[in-house]
């Protein structure tokens, strides 16, 4: 993991590759990566395993619509287009929680890194970290990354169909779609904690909790490789090896939480979104598929496949 912590070049010089040397595209301003992806995989302006990268976005969201504030300059944004090819429909919806914690593995050594090389320089910046032996990073199910009960990266994931590229002869079927996963990530990399009080959830950032600045395009490069790898043993080896990773990683397990199913909450009501179902309880597991062993308060045993989950 080297130069992790160096200055990084201009945006607009960065060198990435997506998934199988596809191209990158990047924007200094953008709306929307996630909706730009959708939109010209649609028409088949892009290919399977193509990134799009933002140095800022004016309109970033996250799940039900919220908001995901998008400074310029600071933190990633970007969205990686994932064939399927492969993978079984039934399994699409692990694919978040493979990201989710491959990520993860990657902050976590960023993050042993950074101790490290301070506890050689032995300098004062160490007592300014806001890491402590009571927080770690860890995967809250089912794909946010938190740093003790502070989010720092979020992905929001799509089924997309993008229409095939021509064929030799320059023709293409009008009816050659193809599936992939719209993947989208936003990591407050370099911002501070105290840019987001005003969302009023816990809210970190990467920086803070390493106590350095960080490279964004080492990063990307880190991140980006890591999870085509990650994809690759996933179609071999399915999810099971990952949730072995999540069970040694996790300390949500035994804690109380509720499970809101159904939840079209935005930031403006998500404390009593329409349609939304809670259920208060104590989480009992993950199982091998991804998901969640739920026991409520009313005795009842739940196997959650899909949810939003409160700690």
């Amino acid at each position: 993991m080297t130069n992790m912590f160096s200055p990084e070049r201009n945006f607009t010089d960065w060198q990435l590759t997506g998934f199988g040397n596809a191209p990158t595209f990047l924007f200094e301003t953008i709306e929307s990566t996630h909706s730009l992806m959708k939109q010209r995989a649609a028409v088949g302006e892009i290919a399977p395993g193509t990134l799009i990268v933002a140095n800022t976005q004016t309109k970033g969201r996250g799940r039900h619509e919220r908001t995901w504030d998008s400074p310029a300059g600071k933190n990633l944004y970007f969205n990686i287009l994932i064939p399927l090819d492969g993978i079984p429909a039934n399994r699409f919806a692990q694919i978040t929680q493979v990201t989710a914690l491959t990520f993860a593995e990657v902050f976590i050594r960023i993050q042993e890194e950074a101790n490290a090389k301070g506890a050689a320089a032995n300098t004062e910046g160490i007592a300014e970290r806001t890491n402590n032996i009571n927080q770690k990073i860890t995967v809250k199910w089912p794909n946010d990354i938190l740093y003790g009960k502070s989010k720092f990266c979020g992905i929001l994931a799509e089924i997309v169909f993008a229409r095939r590229s021509p064929n030799e002869s320059g023709m293409t079927n009008e009816n050659a779609l193809t599936p992939a996963l719209n993947m989208g990530i936003g990591i407050n990399v370099n911002s501070a904690p105290e840019d987001y009080t005003h969302l009023n959830r816990a809210v970190t950032t990467l920086k803070a909790i390493v106590g350095k600045t960080i490279n964004r395009e080492k990063l990307l490069q880190m991140l980006i490789g890591s999870l085509e790898r990650a994809i690759g043993q996933f179609k071999a080896f399915g999810i099971s090896p990952w949730v072995e990773s999540w069970k040694r990683m996790d300390k949500f397990i035994g804690a109380r939480g509720t499970i809101i199913v159904n939840n079209r909450c935005t930031d403006e009501n998500r404390n009593s979104g329409e349609g939304s179902v809670k259920k208060s309880g104590t989480i009992l597991d993950m199982q091998p598929d991804g998901s969640l062993l739920f026991k409520c308060d009313d005795g009842n045993i739940e196997t959650v496949i899909s949810a939003d989950l409160e700690i």
